[in-house]
């Protein structure tokens, strides 16, 4: 096995020369298109589509590139069914109160308080009085991106 021979060569001090290493490899010589990028949006809610889910569930989706909000109303008595996700899941209550059913728990989570649920955790929420939220979603919900979340529309 041959050893290795040490370089005898000085660095360069040059700032300009250094300057010119730092940046050989920021930029790249061919721009390649692998999928979109995320783009900047500055919206505000009238802008985004109201989906009536139920008659009680109204909801807005705000999809970004690795999260999502959803601002909705639940009408007192709307009922979420058990269910779980992959997502991880912030819940957010702006006005009224929801009662969750959660890893053998009743929260009931009011006005000015926020609720985190992790991944996969199986639970169930009821609005006990006409309540105003914004669920925060990571990564954003495919189910109710593409309208597949049959548990809710019963």
């Amino acid at each position: 096995m041959k050893k290795a021979k040490k370089s005898t060569r000085k660095p360069r001090t040059s700032s300009t020369s250094a300057s010119r290493i730092a940046l050989k490899d920021t930029i790249a010589r061919k721009i390649v298109r692998k999928k979109k990028t995320a783009e900047l949006k500055h919206l505000s809610w009238d802008q985004v589509e109201t989906e009536e889910v139920t008659p009680l569930l109204y909801r807005q989706l705000i999809i970004g590139e690795q999260v999502m909000l959803a601002r909705l109303l639940l009408k007192k008595g709307c009922v979420v069914p058990w269910h779980s996700h992959v997502n991880e899941q912030l819940s957010s209550i702006f006005e009224g109160a929801l009662k969750f059913w959660i890893d053998e728990k009743e929260i009931v989570v009011r006005a000015g308080e926020v609720l985190t649920i992790p991944p996969n955790m199986p639970h169930k929420a009821e609005a006990l009085e006409d309540t105003f939220a914004i669920d925060t979603f990571h990564p954003p919900r495919a189910d109710w991106i593409n309208k597949t979340d049959k548990y809710l529309r019963k």
